[in-house]
């Protein structure tokens, strides 16, 4: 029997963000996806899950998403993966980001693994495909257990909608069409993640998200 993936949402930031601790069942390992800030929020929901945090994983560059993850990496001393390359700019610019929506503290995260499509992520004995699914920002990733048939898709899809376009980087033809090929075709059952607001599945989305039709 594969590992069971276990998740806690923990909204972040002014903008509502769904940081997730993830976790391994069997083993009690975690990975913090998408720390934005609030770090004092997510490090209680790491105590009262009781698990141990062995990385930090970015679904892409934005402030709400990556702001804290320079601070967190410092506090917890594992490292950090993800995005994709692409998004350096963005991870590069996080500080100055920051300031503009009067978020205070974001620092420069230089990731200690870039992902790239085909790669594979690890938490315990969880294993996640990466799907690199540019559109709401040049380097977003999806990570994906197919054995679970879940997923953390970040921004780039949401119940009943899709990832913004209009920020920098951002490209809407490209977002639709890894939404289309990359997302659609991993199957109606698999429950996902997005990165703010309520879950959702492939099939429910497919169905009716008006974006897709």
């Amino acid at each position: 029997m594969p590992s069971t993936p276990r998740a806690a949402i923990i909204p972040v930031t002014p903008f509502q963000q769904n940081c997730t601790l993830l976790w391994c069942e069997a083993t009690k390992r975690a990975a913090v996806v998408d720390p934005g800030g609030d770090l004092d929020r997510i490090r209680a929901a790491i105590a009262k899950a009781g698990v141990t945090v062995e990385k930090i994983l970015l679904t892409h560059g934005h402030i709400d998403h990556a702001g804290g993850a320079a601070d967190l990496r410092d506090a917890l001393g594992v490292p950090v993966e993800g995005p994709h390359r692409a998004d350096k700019p963005l991870l590069d610019s996080l500080p100055e980001t920051g300031a503009a929506y009067g978020i205070d503290g974001a620092k420069v995260i230089t990731p200690d693994r870039w992902l790239s499509e085909g790669d594979t992520v690890t938490v315990g004995e969880l294993t996640f495909d990466v799907l690199h699914c540019p559109g709401h920002s040049p380097g977003s990733v999806v990570l994906v257990s197919r054995d679970a048939r879940f997923a953390q898709v970040g921004d780039v899809l949401f119940r009943g909608s899709v990832g913004r376009t209009d920020l920098p980087g951002g490209d809407h033809a490209a977002l639709i069409a890894s939404i289309k090929e990359k997302l659609l075709p991993l199957g109606d059952d698999v429950a996902f993640i997005p990165g703010h607001g309520p879950t959702s599945t492939i099939g429910q989305e497919r169905l009716s998200n008006p974006f897709l039709r």
